[in-house]
């Protein structure tokens, strides 16, 4: 008797082949590199002193540079496309993400997911896929988590959806849960004029609008190579051959190349908030393509001490990214939605020193 051969190659999973509580333990193991951290910073450009030299960060409590907190992030995202978001449409938002220890040049990154929600959209062509995902470092230390929801093909528009179900995700992260992934500083040790900016926590005020001045426009080349870069495998990135057909007609710029755009950006008006220690949410309003110059600008939301901890304090900031259109007037709204340039709308906490 012949037995048919299992098959040996997969086409990622439609949106009928997640279910609630379904726990995914993501490929492959990533042991990360100067040459990555040279690599992300070649792409993005970011110059937060932190990040950038070690004598910096070993001056001020570190015993090195850490790696860029969204080079963490992408990596951990990276190992959940395959399983998550191969037949993506679209990465539509992120919340509740915690950064909870610091990554540096030799750890090895994996990561776990859980499926949280489903809900099937109108059309029945594709559904929302919630998920929190979670990576962890070579000891097992939990290094960050984060829930966002993805936008998934189905396999067959007439095929049963199940009953949806949608978490309650909490607006913003405490200021007292934050922290987690920065050591114990000395502020007296931190050299402002090395860091670029002289302004520290208290200097910026709740209501505070900052133009981050300058544009990047992305080049089709530096988008492959960081979606490579994060082993990010998603059709939309990639497949000119599918995506061609598709609703845009050309390949989309993954999200998270906007994030890191947006945030390297920001070191002009934020350059001493050196840590991202959570994402409140996000949202990715409007795509983007090779071509376009994107810009940002900040609102400082909220500022707040940090529990045990006179060294830093937390700035919530509200980024929105805009692509084609400068920000000298801070471009949001237009009418009832979002102006038609804006491309981010970005929540998060981040650490500066007092």
């Amino acid at each position: 008797m012949t037995k048919t051969p299992a098959a040996k190659t997969g086409a990622g999973r439609f949106f009928e082949d997640f279910s609630v509580g379904q726990v995914l333990v993501h490929a492959t193991p990533r042991t990360l590199s100067h040459g990555d951290v040279a690599l992300y910073a070649a792409l993005f450009g970011a110059r937060f002193a932190v990040q950038s030299a070690d004598t910096f960060a070993a001056a001020i409590g570190y015993p090195h540079s850490p790696i860029d907190d969204l080079l963490a992030f992408h990596i951990v995202f990276g190992k959940s496309v395959a399983d998550i978001s191969l037949n993506a449409i679209a990465n539509l938002g992120y919340a509740a993400c915690r950064f909870l220890e610091p990554v540096y040049p030799g750890d090895t990154v994996s990561a776990v997911s859980e499926i949280i929600g489903l809900k099937e959209n109108a059309n029945r062509e594709s559904g929302i896929v919630y998920v929190r995902t979670r990576g962890f470092n070579q000891r097992g230390v939990e290094i960050l988590d984060y829930v966002r929801w993805v936008m998934v093909r189905k396999r067959d528009p007439a095929s049963i959806a199940p009953a949806p179900v949608i978490p309650e995700l909490i607006k913003a992260l405490p200021a007292e849960s934050l922290g987690g992934a920065c050591p114990a500083l000395d502020p007296a040790r931190y050299d402002y004029a090395l860091s670029g900016s002289p302004h520290r926590w208290g200097d910026y005020a709740i209501g505070e609008k900052i133009d981050h001045v300058d544009g990047m426009t992305v080049e089709e080349a530096e988008h492959q190579t960081a979606t490579r870069l994060f082993q990010n495998n998603a059709k939309v990135h990639f497949n000119q051959f599918s995506e061609g057909q598709g609703r845009f007609g050309r390949r989309l710029i993954y999200g998270g190349h906007v994030i890191s755009l947006a945030r390297a950006l920001s070191f002009n008006g934020l350059a001493n908030a050196f840590h991202i220690a959570g994402i409140n949410g996000g949202r990715h309003v409007a795509p983007l393509f090779a071509g376009d110059t994107v810009f940002a600008w900040s609102e400082i939301v909220d500022s707040a001490p940090l529990p045990d901890r006179a060294d830093v304090g937390a700035l919530r900031v509200r980024t929105i990214a805009t692509k084609n259109r400068p920000c000298a007037d801070f471009p949001l709204r237009d009418g009832e939605g979002y102006d038609p340039a804006v491309i981010l709308d970005l929540d998060i906490w981040l650490l500066a020193p007092r």
